[in-house]
């Protein structure tokens, strides 16, 4: 497993693009992507020998992210990119880890499927297989 990028949630997607651009010198990679079983927009942010970032904005249904962002927003999520998702999926499961999200299609990761379980310290863990990002600029 390889880091593939961190996830912060927002208020509003073009202002955290922007913060992002002008602040730590990040571009944005994607254009703003619908993932409608998260019920989130999302995009990616990169820069030259650096981590992608992901951007998070709740849609109106998404109530929990929604009142996250309210309140300032910040970290969300790790990634990790692997091999076989199932295959890691169920060591992560053996090591104690709970699964929030089984697999299912990504629509940021051109539907391929991701997941999301949560580690000790409260941190929520996205796991990918795939290279495949919606949306490239």
């Amino acid at each position: 497993m390889i880091i593939d990028h961190i996830c912060i949630a927002v208020k509003d997607l073009y202002q955290g693009v922007k913060y992002w651009e002008e602040v730590f010198g990040y571009t944005q990679m994607t254009d703003f992507v619908e993932n409608s079983r998260q019920k989130v927009k999302v995009t990616f942010l990169n820069k030259n020998n650096s981590l992608k970032v992901k951007l998070i904005e709740p849609m109106d249904s998404n109530k929990s992210l929604f009142d996250f962002v309210k309140k300032g927003g910040g970290f969300h999520h790790i990634c990790f990119k692997c091999d076989d998702i199932n295959d890691k999926l169920a060591e992560l499961k053996g090591n104690g880890l709970l699964t929030l999200v089984p697999p299912q299609p990504g629509e940021a990761f051109d539907g391929h499927n991701i997941a999301f379980l949560l580690a000790r310290y409260g941190l929520i863990i996205e796991l990918i297989d795939t290279d495949r990002i919606a949306g490239l600029k």
